[in-house]
């Protein structure tokens, strides 16, 4: 592998700092002998496959090896008058960057192979991309997107697909090699051996590339740093020496030996439980699943690295019942764009792999169950002939595309919003730009003492409240925004917030709502106990009134927005299901009026695309029905046209006015794009007030749920949302209410943005301390408590 010793010479390190060369400068000189074997291999292949490959037959070529071998094959049915057959070839390995591949001299002729191919694939977008920008770079080729979210290289007049797709270990023989004995007295032996300690495994290759001696170094420096785990921690590193490379592995060897000795030197021989095995690229089965099941941590620190099935190895054999270990990943290997629960590290930043280590020796049990949750479907549903299927399939679109296709070339990828925000800042030129300027000039910082005054003023008051990122306090994004849990997402919301939640609501004069996207069942997780909190899930679609907990438990209703729901998850469902699997790290969420296609935790790039034509494609598959999509923050949802959170805000509003007589506080809250419906309403209904019954738009009628529930139809017969202590049936029109003097209206957005609300606060914890103040309480010391985990690590904001 050519490019891999390119890579072996931009990564030389020492023990103690490793140096990064810019730039390569390798003799080629060599490689001629090289290069004639490997073509004459090439060759041999091609003579074979050409006389055994039939008509419509499918040639998939695996890895670097055989990269000639498409074009050779292609050149021969050309010249002999053969039916062209269809060709694969799938890349293992990661593919250099366009800068490096210029280097080798006969790189055009590696391009020109693998673009014979119909398909091209690769386990990463990271290495599908170096790709596209050397066949751009060096053979002056374009790319475009397909429909289906497909790219697609022009070569030759003809369209090569370059698609990433991944495998997962075989299950079924994995089961079978976890039953036998060996495996069990292999983890015993261990856990013997170390008894009283953590362990840390790892199992490599002993070449450069395998970054172990930059493993040990953040071991070594986890033991300084931390000496609180000098006794309570273990590393079972195992080194494989399969004599491929045999001076790659002699120079690793000297510097593993050399950080060995240091580490047992300075912490004792028990810390560390290394061993060499010759002659082999693996170890047996049994041994390694012994050593999965007895180790608490698998980590992989490679500073190049194709699919490394170890890590799924790893997941499965610690599958429930048995507790679940922590996948450390470096994120130079194709596996992390498959791990949504692994911890990822720069091996080469030695501070970040130790506070990791650290991190996942102090996870508690229910985080790492959330880890093991994220991973643990794929790797147990994805073994080489789903694979292949879904490969296959992708043959199958791009040569019908190739039948009929109306796309734009496009230079590079591009988020579905992009046709949006890529505008140039207009001059203030118009009467229009003039208001929108003045807007946002007055738009200020919300003052709590004004808020508490208004409300120690007020006698109804009517409170509504976004769940993520309101009232969830968020998360810090990381360094690794593509992967990690991002937002708010599984977590719920402070226990001084759910405090002051429950004593607002013990005060008769105010009515309070939590409005999300979330599903039903993650809202009333959440706050569901709360009596006297009314709850709104999949974007108030869905809505729970507020209820005495002596009287029983929640009832939930829906709007009637005139979609057949199950007509659109019949049509929807086989298009997001293709994008999953296409998406590695995407997932679809169901909630009572939504479908949603969650790409937070793909390739940004590559999830993006796929998220623009997907849309695309839906559009086109459910023009018949009355919905609309929403792209926002990771997450396409296909909803009703008719639905936003607007709707359940009016009717709250339209209700409590009704039945006392009008309003004189509101509080609005949220934080993105979603809740802006919400803010609109409340001005809406401002001005809606004092006008005939029949010059307003009514609610969307209500089907009830249960035997206690209300059936569609009229609006006047809508149930009271405004409190769950009684069962009054009201108008729900504003005409016969006035704005009460004293009025206060407070809309705000969490987060300073272009927006409807009057006012915003800089955060969800600054809406915490908020909701603390009026409830009468104090804030805690040090601010708002860390929020608690929750399992539920398949939420959308």
């Amino acid at each position: 592998n050519n490019n891999n010793n390119n890579n072996n010479n931009n990564n030389n390190k020492n023990s103690t700092a490793p140096p990064i060369k810019m730039e390569s400068d390798w003799d080629q000189s060599r490689l001629d002998n090289w290069l004639q074997s490997f073509t004459a291999v090439n060759k041999k292949f091609a003579q074979v496959m050409g006389d055994v490959l039939k008509p419509n037959d499918t040639l998939w070529v695996h890895d670097y090896h055989l990269s000639l071998l498409p074009k050779l094959v292609h050149d021969d049915e050309i010249k002999f008058g053969k039916p062209v057959s269809k060709k694969i070839f799938f890349l293992h390995i990661p593919f250099p960057t366009s800068q490096m591949f210029r280097e080798i001299e006969f790189g055009e002729v590696i391009l020109e192979g693998m673009l014979h191919a119909d398909v091209v694939g690769f386990h990463s977008f990271d290495h599908a991309r170096h790709f596209l920008n050397a066949a751009k770079r060096i053979l002056g080729l374009n790319y475009e997107s397909l429909v289906g979210g497909l790219i697609g290289v022009l070569f030759h007049g003809r369209t090569v697909l370059v698609t990433m797709s991944n495998v997962s270990i075989e299950p079924k023989m994995l089961d079978q090699s976890l039953q036998l004995p060996t495996v069990e007295s292999t983890c015993t032996m261990l856990q013997q051996k170390h008894h009283g300690r953590m362990i840390i495994s790892g199992l490599d290759i002993a070449q450069r590339l395998s970054g172990v001696n930059l493993k040990l170094i953040a071991f070594e420096r986890l033991l300084t740093d931390y000496p609180s785990w000098q006794k309570r921690v273990v590393m079972v590193q195992k080194v494989l020496l399969p004599g491929s490379r045999k001076a790659d592995e002699t120079n690793t060897i000297r510097e593993l030996r050399a950080s060995v000795k240091r580490i047992r030197d300075a912490f004792g021989p028990d810390v560390l439980d290394y061993e060499e095995v010759f002659g082999s690229s693996s170890l047996p089965v049994d041994q390694r699943l012994g050593l999965w099941k007895a180790s608490d941590i698998f980590m992989v620190t490679p500073i190049r690295e194709g699919l490394n099935m170890l890590p799924m190895e790893y997941i499965y054999a610690r599958k429930e019942p048995h507790p679940p270990g922590v996948v450390i990943a470096s994120e130079f290997s194709a596996v992390t764009s498959i791990l949504n629960g692994a911890l990822r590290v720069n091996p080469y930043d030695i501070q970040m792999s130790t506070s990791t280590i650290d991190k996942a020796l102090s996870m508690s049990l229910q985080e790492r169950e959330g880890r093991r949750y994220r991973d643990i479907d794929f790797v147990s549903t994805s073994p080489s002939d789903q694979w292949t299927r879904n490969v296959l399939r992708d043959l199958r679109d791009v040569t019908h595309e190739k039948s009929g296709r109306d796309s734009e070339s496009q230079s590079a990828a591009s988020t579905p919003n992009s046709g949006k925000n890529g505008r140039p800042k207009q001059l203030i030129d118009t009467t229009a730009a003039f208001l929108a300027s003045e807007r946002e000039a007055s738009f200020t910082r919300l003052n709590h003492d004004v808020v508490k005054r208004a409300y120690d003023m007020t006698t109804n008051r009517v409170i509504v409240l976004d769940f993520n990122g309101t009232i969830v306090l968020k998360e810090p994004p990381g360094k690794y925004l593509k992967r990690e849990i991002l937002g708010s997402s599984g977590y719920k919301p402070p226990a001084s917030v759910i405090q002051a939640l429950t004593t607002l609501c013990l005060d008769p004069r105010n009515t309070i709502y939590v409005v999300s996207g979330d599903a039903s069942e993650t809202v009333q997780k959440a706050l569901g106990h709360i009596g006297g909190l009314g709850l709104a899930a999949s974007n108030g679609g869905h809505f729970s009134t507020p209820f005495d907990p002596r009287q029983g438990g929640r009832q939930w209703r829906s709007f009637d927005l005139g979609v057949d729901w199950d007509a659109v998850k019949r049509v929807a469902l086989p298009v997001l299901s293709k994008y999953t699997a296409r998406s590695n790290g995407s997932f679809v969420k169901l909630t009572h009026f939504s479908i949603g296609w969650s790409y937070y935790s793909c390739d940004p790039e590559w999830g993006s695309l796929q998220a623009s034509h997907l849309v695309l494609e839906l559009e086109n598959e459910l023009r018949a029905f009355d919905v609309r999509f929403v792209t926002l923050k990771g997450v396409v949802e296909i909803v009703p046209r008719k639905l936003n959170k607007g709707l359940i805000v009016k009717k709250v509003l339209r209700d409590v006015a009704a039945k006392n007589g009008g309003i004189d506080f509101i509080l609005c809250m949220g934080d993105d794009i979603s809740d802006e419906k919400m803010f609109t309403s409340v001005f809406s209904y401002i001005a809606e007030v004092g006008d005939d019954d029949e010059d307003i738009v009514p609610s969307p009628p209500v089907i009830g749920e249960g035997s206690n529930s209300h059936g569609g139809g009229d609006d006047a017969q809508m149930e009271d949302v405004s409190t769950g202590f009684g069962n009054q049936h009201i108008t729900t029109g504003s005409g016969g209410t006035e704005l009460r003097d004293p009025f206060y209206a407070f809309t705000t957005a969490v987060g300073r943005k272009h927006s409807h609300a009057s006012q915003y606060v800089n955060d969800a914890e600054e809406v915490a301390h908020l909701l603390v103040r009026l409830s009468g309480e104090n804030i805690p010391d040090g601010g708002v408590a860390e929020q608690e985990r929750s399992s539920n690590f398949e939420q959308f904001t």
